[in-house]
């Protein structure tokens, strides 16, 4: 792998152009609606779930099959490229929109009630 291709090495705002100009050639913004691209991440995610479906994987037989690795790779980006679409369809900073989200999160599911990996959804 280029070691200049590696997720230490880009920003969130190097993807979101990379879609942007990606969505932008093809003339695919017309398509780009928030309901489109709330649904296409669904999908998507379902397309990521189906890998495991009737399977149950412990996480060292994943690691060691590459074909497996290779699909859920795939999958995962296809998520994260909708994701990005939205984002930038919506004109959303993510990095706020995330530091919002985990200050909620920390309230939510404080350290008091939640540091023995006790988990329950609130």
């Amino acid at each position: 792998m280029n070691s200049d291709i590696c997720d230490a090495n880009k920003t969130i705002d190097f993807f979101k152009k990379e879609v942007e100009e990606f969505v932008k050639n093809r003339q695919w913004s017309k398509y780009h609606t928030p309901k489109e691209l709330a649904q296409a991440i669904s999908i998507e995610s379902a397309e990521l779930m189906e890998l495991f479906l009737f399977r149950n994987y412990a996480l060292e037989e994943i690691l060691k099959n590459p074909e497996l690795l290779s699909k859920i790779s795939d999958e995962i980006s296809d998520v994260f490229i909708y994701l990005l679409s939205f984002v930038n369809a919506l004109n959303l900073d993510l990095t706020t929109a995330f530091q919002t989200k985990m200050e909620k999160n920390r309230k939510k599911y404080n350290l008091q009630e939640f540091s023995n990996g006790f988990y329950k959804k609130k």
